[in-house]
């Protein structure tokens, strides 16, 4: 089986790479990637282009539907508010990421995929393989921001 989470870490080696906040997505349909996203906030000035809404965006146009029942999203950092509804709007199946979120101990992303106001449900894995290495793409870009 293919390292769905490793291509993630790929995409946020891309972000890294273009001083862009190192998060990485891909999107999984019947075992295949067909869309990947890496956060673009910096570089398009704009607020909702995180790693994951990219990746739904461009998965969305792949299968031409707004519906991504069937699909898997790899998150190499456990997703904001905004992602998870995004996550739980695009009806996507499972949600694997790799990081938690250091700055949030409250589980609000499992609070909001696992809310009873939603009519989707959300499978969330936390895959820690690539934890460290993606916790260390972090530290250090935001030490390097403090500089």
């Amino acid at each position: 089986m293919k390292d769905f989470m490793l291509e993630a870490v790929k995409e946020a080696k891309k972000a890294l790479k273009k001083d862009e906040v190192p998060i990485g997505a891909v999107i999984v349909y019947n075992g295949e990637i067909i869309a990947r996203g890496f956060n673009k906030r910096q570089s398009t000035q704009n607020a909702i282009h995180h790693a994951e809404i990219v990746a739904i965006e461009k998965a969305c146009k792949r299968l031409k539907s707004w519906r991504l029942d069937d699909c898997d999203i790899y998150v190499t950092l456990e997703p904001c508010p905004m992602c998870a509804g995004a996550i739980a709007n695009a009806r996507i199946k499972n949600l694997f990421y790799a990081c938690e979120e250091q700055t949030s101990k409250d589980n609000l992303c499992k609070s909001i995929l696992e809310s009873d106001r939603l009519n989707h449900k959300v499978n969330i894995v936390f895959d820690d393989k690539y934890q460290k290495i993606c916790s260390e793409f972090l530290s250090e870009f935001f030490k390097n921001k403090r500089k």
